[in-house]
């Protein structure tokens, strides 16, 4: 039976920057990752100032920048009543990084991979689903995956499942869930662009329909948010309408639409009210569902790799996780957890939700006055660009 330190189960953001961080550690790690590649459909592909800073922190801020990506520094909201900017929504005072980067998360994953695959003691299985915990007791000792040759089995002082949403091990642990309702499912629609188009990423509201353009470069991610249960029903004839009528410049383009592969998010909020058991954590989705409002899951993701790699890389190396030290990693990230989850909770209950009843949007009256207050502009930017308790790793882990 094979053995290691650290068995991580899924190739995201999570798993990918833990792997990384704990093999610089020194720790020994291997990470399943059930695709044979990072190709897939993702969503917002969002990274915000507080990962770029950790890729600073790691050496591998110039090998980003070589990576297609977005500049995004603030967005524009439009409404019926006319056009809103928020120029620096993300540009933080002093930061090195005073925007949020759109890339596609392969090209991102594809570099975490890369650079932890130069470390002898970190392997990355592809084609290799977790779908079991091995167990002594009342003890995690590893996790059992497929394989095309079968299924197998790999030992390990401690399993970390951040394999999503839809965690397979999360399940198998039967740990407490708390839900939170969602009004709301997300369509995600690819228009290609012209020369002649706007260049920034905007919101378009109006009263029963919310949609997010997102700069791709070479086309428009739409998100075209829709009431709980609906997307999957969507005409796609309805949809072209919808399209032209909120974004006039792409309707001679709409019959030429493509809908990826996960063309359908199904929206939800959730977090575990524990997130370990002995020998076993959860992180990333697989430990907190977020909306997808403020395209925040990347970041806090990765985030909660850097705080487990920094609580716990020691005792990894002395081979004595207790349970104690995993209890640690939940204090930590907890509190940014309930307050993002909250956040979002309000904007479903205050935007979202009348938006998709209907109701007509206006902006909200104070918004001017906010704007012209440096002190108030830059809180804001702070929580939008970094969130509450923003993670560094700590130097031994550094470059």
């Amino acid at each position: 039976m094979e053995t290691t330190t650290c068995c991580i189960a899924g190739g995201g953001p999570a798993g990918m920057m833990l792997g990384l961080l704990l093999a610089r550690a020194g720790i020994e790690v291997v990470v399943l990752e059930k695709h044979g590649d990072f190709l897939r459909d993702f969503r917002g592909d969002t990274v915000h100032p507080s990962t770029l800073d950790v890729l600073d922190d790691l050496g591998l801020s110039e090998r980003f920048e070589k990576l297609e990506h977005h500049k995004v520094t603030g967005i524009a909201v439009i409404t019926d009543d006319g056009e809103i900017e928020l120029p620096e929504v993300f540009a933080v005072k002093g930061s090195q990084h005073p925007y949020l980067a759109m890339v596609p998360q392969w090209d991102l994953l594809d570099l975490l991979a890369q650079e932890a695959s130069r470390l002898p003691n970190f392997r990355l299985l592809m084609n290799a689903e977790a779908v079991d915990l091995a167990r002594e007791g009342n003890r995690v000792t590893g996790v059992r995956y497929r394989t095309d040759a079968g299924e197998e089995t790999i030992r390990a002082q401690l399993t970390v499942a951040a394999d999503g949403r839809k965690s397979v091990l999360r399940a198998r642990a039967m740990l407490p869930i708390r839900e939170y309702g969602s009004p709301m499912d997300v369509v995600w629609v690819r228009v290609p662009m012209v020369a002649s188009d706007r260049s920034d990423s905007f919101m378009r509201l109006s009263a029963g329909h919310l949609m997010i353009a997102i700069n791709r470069t070479a086309y428009w991610q739409l998100a075209y948010v829709v009431p709980k249960g609906r997307a999957s029903g969507l005409p796609a004839e309805e949809l072209r309408r919808t399209i032209s009528r909120l974004i006039p410049f792409m309707a001679g383009r709409v019959d030429r639409i493509e809908v990826g592969g996960n063309a359908v998010l199904s929206v939800r909020i959730d977090r575990l009210r524990r997130w370990y058991r002995s020998g076993f954590l959860c992180i990333g989705d697989a430990a907190h569902a977020m909306s997808p409002i403020g395209g925040v899951g990347i970041n806090l993701a990765v985030q909660d790799a850097v705080a487990v790699a920094n609580l716990l890389y020691e005792p990894l190396r002395r081979g004595q996780v207790q349970d104690a030290d995993l209890a640690a990693v939940q204090r930590r990230r907890m509190l940014p957890t309930v307050l993002v989850q909250g956040f979002q909770r309000v904007a479903q209950r205050m935007v979202i939700e009348p938006a998709l009843r209907g109701r007509p949007i206006h902006p909200p009256k104070g918004l001017p006055w906010l704007r012209r207050v440096p002190a108030v502009r830059q809180v804001m930017a702070r929580m939008a660009a970094y969130g509450p308790r923003p993670e560094r790793p700590r130097t031994e882990l550094h470059a």
